[in-house]
């Protein structure tokens, strides 16, 4: 039997983050918490990109010109949708999940899912960085595994044929 391995260090990885500018506070400690993990498990500052969008909605579009760019091993994207009266929080989180999905789908490239997707603010807090931890601290790990498993997979650099 073989098994593929997923390692755990950046070292010379690079990643692109594309973060949500809408509920601000909660975006900013979900990029504190990814940027902390990425350079912990040894990822070059000059190395990590990142690319501000106005919302959740607009993150598949960037998550896609990133990953079809070819200069990254992996993206992660961040940000928050929080649950209000109108259905317009289903809208939201479904394009924003689909489209994370179809990027990676289509790219090759390990896109990561990082949007918090919550039924009001203090669930939020508690995933940027409260009682429920960092959530941009896992994407992170998840971007770093997913890399070193698409290389060890053959799946190659992005880019390479």
């Amino acid at each position: 039997m073989k098994t593929y391995g997923a390692g755990r260090s950046a070292l010379g990885l690079r990643f692109g983050i594309v973060v949500s500018r809408f509920n601000h506070p909660i975006s900013s400690a979900l990029l504190d918490g990814c940027l902390r993990e990425l350079e912990t498990r040894g990822a070059a500052s000059d190395e990590i990109h990142v690319a501000w969008v106005p919302g959740a909605f607009e993150i598949p579009f960037a998550a896609r010109a990133l990953a079809a760019s070819g200069r990254y091993d992996a993206i992660v994207t961040l940000g928050a949708v929080i649950r209000g009266g109108t259905p317009h929080f289903d809208h939201v989180c479904r394009a924003a999940t689909d489209g994370v999905r179809e990027a990676a789908r289509d790219t090759g490239v390990p896109v990561v899912f990082g949007v918090l997707t919550t039924d009001d603010m203090e669930q939020a807090l508690a995933r940027a960085g409260g009682s429920e931890g960092n959530k941009g601290q896992e994407v992170a790990l998840a971007a770093v595994e997913m890399a070193r498993l698409r290389a060890s997979l053959g799946a190659g650099p992005p880019g390479a044929v």
